[in-house]
């Protein structure tokens, strides 16, 4: 491209750069007092739902409108006595047991739910590692009709399946355990498609190379290719962890019991919430409990997304660009 001549240069004058900076400051402004309030929107929920857990059953006034959204903290309540704070809410759900013998037991939903959610990541990665490494470096015949079949699967609604799925666990003798929690859901097309891409960026040479030096598939797949893509993998296992975590509709089909060897619920933590949510003991009713029950769900997966949001974002920018 030849390059302009000076004089046919076009040299902006102060007045155009003043009004150039105008506008972008202007700009900029607008996009933030935008991000602001979309901010807003989505934190303050979450705020009144995190104060409303603290606060007293007994001193909390539901009937009156002005109170409900009262978002600053008034710790002494003078009608009453005594303070509008209290941990009794997170107390009531991790210890309530009721005469007639109903009980939330969040610790068991916990322990479940965490079982579930590192086995069935551990499993889903296992499967995705596999299968996109067969579909990226190995040769076989078929290959990329059983790909394309495979990305024509993710089409189909998760509902159409789980008639099926409810019938392999029911013939497989899994309800309530589980197995019925792990493995059913333990292979994702999208994590394999999605962790594929991945793979085709590392360059074949390094694969050859490999072979020239004796490393197997394995190997090279430990060493290589596994180190290089890790940012897609713990995207993966993070994504996978908090789907784990969030399951509702499948635990309360297939695992609403106890289980056959241990005797205790399977339960998990979101099913748990429901039934928190459903359940008319007097000692349950209050809507402050209710809520610190969805702070006790919602919290620690808050916490999770927000340390290793970083590794999503990776992911995610690595396995968009090819090259």
């Amino acid at each position: 491209m030849a390059l302009q001549h000076e004089s046919d240069q076009y040299f902006a004058t102060p007045e155009q750069m003043r009004r150039y900076k105008s506008a972008q400051t202007i700009r900029t402004i607008l996009i933030y007092a935008f991000l602001g309030l979309l901010g807003v929107f989505i934190i303050v929920p979450f705020v009144f739902m995190v104060i409303t857990s603290f606060r007293d059953p007994d001193c909390y006034d539901w009937d009156t409108s002005n109170k409900i959204f009262n978002l600053i903290p008034q710790w002494w309540n003078s009608k009453y006595g005594r303070p509008n704070y209290t941990l009794d809410n997170y107390s009531t759900v991790f210890t309530y047991k009721s005469s007639s013998g109903n009980s939330i037991n969040f610790g068991l939903y916990y322990a479940n739910t965490l079982y579930v959610s590192i086995v069935s990541t551990a499993f889903t990665l296992v499967t995705s590692v596999l299968a996109s490494f067969a579909f990226a470096r190995c040769e076989f015949k078929g290959k990329n009709l059983l790909f394309a079949i495979l990305l024509a699967t993710m089409m189909i609604p998760g509902e159409m399946m789980v008639i099926t799925n409810f019938q392999s666990v029911k013939s497989l003798a899994w309800e309530n355990t589980f197995a019925s929690l792990i493995f059913v859901t333990g292979v994702s097309v999208f994590y394999i498609f999605y962790l594929r891409q991945t793979f085709q960026q590392i360059p074949n040479e390094l694969f050859l190379a490999a072979k020239v030096d004796g490393y197997g598939h394995f190997r090279y797949l430990w060493k290589v290719m596994v180190p290089v893509a890790m940012p897609t993998i713990v995207t993966i296992a993070i994504l996978s962890l908090m789907g784990a975590w969030n399951a509702y509709v499948w635990p309360n089909l297939v695992a609403s019991g106890t289980n056959p060897f241990t005797g205790t619920s399977m339960l998990l933590v979101s099913n748990g919430l429901m039934s928190l949510f459903q359940n008319t003991d007097t000692g349950l009713s209050h809507d402050t409990v209710r809520i610190a029950g969805s702070v006790v769900v919602t919290l620690p997966l808050f916490v999770f997304f927000l340390i290793f949001r970083k590794y999503i974002m990776r992911g995610v920018s690595r396995s968009g660009i090819k090259g």
